[in-house]
């Protein structure tokens, strides 16, 4: 993968959103709010100014104006250049075609969850299929609502791999805990052997 210039995700959406139309990055935040990025890119103000100014050192965006609304701190307006475009294009054109290594926390925690014993690990895992379909709820609300305010299916895209990506996280989750409390093959009384605890079936 290629080093870029920024390399904050938060910086992608900022120049796509810059591409459409000049902002300032309160406005900037307001609209990834309201379009609901939270979900997908991690931001708070602080973050996002930082970016904002990092791609303006790095000629992605440019000052378009400052101006001031009332007695409100003056407030900076940035609009995209041509070197910004091309970067837009560039990233997304990789990050779609390119399948990235990545360090999700689940995945680091299943490489060492051997610390734990199963007698605990079971229950976890089934606390965490809980949370999965609660979150799934969630995306699947979201796509709901969208759709009833006739929002295109391409807008929803996201929330659609969202789900698509939870759906197969359960199916996992509840393979492991099977394979772990199988009465005939099970993992769990030698794994439980191992911590020195004799395994609870439950």
């Amino acid at each position: 993968m290629k080093k870029r210039p920024v390399g904050n995700l938060l910086a992608l959406a900022v120049l796509s959103y810059l591409s459409r139309q000049p902002m300032h990055p309160y406005e900037l935040s307001k609209t990834l709010r309201s379009h609901g990025d939270a979900r997908s890119i991690k931001f708070n103000h602080g973050s996002l100014y930082m970016v904002v100014q990092q791609l303006a050192r790095a000629g992605f965006v440019a000052e378009q104006e400052v101006n001031r609304d009332g007695a409100r701190p003056e407030r900076t307006v940035y609009q995209i250049t041509d070197a910004g475009r091309a970067e837009l294009r560039d990233w997304l054109r990789e990050l779609v075609g390119q399948p990235q290594h990545e360090y999700p926390g689940f995945v680091s925690a299943l490489s060492l969850i051997s610390a734990l014993s199963p007698n605990e690990v079971v229950p976890l895992l089934r606390a965490r299929l809980v949370g999965i379909a609660e979150q799934r709820a969630a995306a699947q609300s979201e796509i709901d609502a969208a759709e009833a305010q006739g929002l295109p299916a391409l807008f929803l895209i996201e929330e659609v791999y969202r789900v698509g990506l939870l759906d197969a996280e359960a199916a996992f989750v509840a393979d492991l805990i099977g394979k772990i409390t199988d009465p005939e093959k099970g993992w769990g009384p030698m794994w439980a052997a191992a911590h020195g605890e004799e395994y609870r079936a439950e």
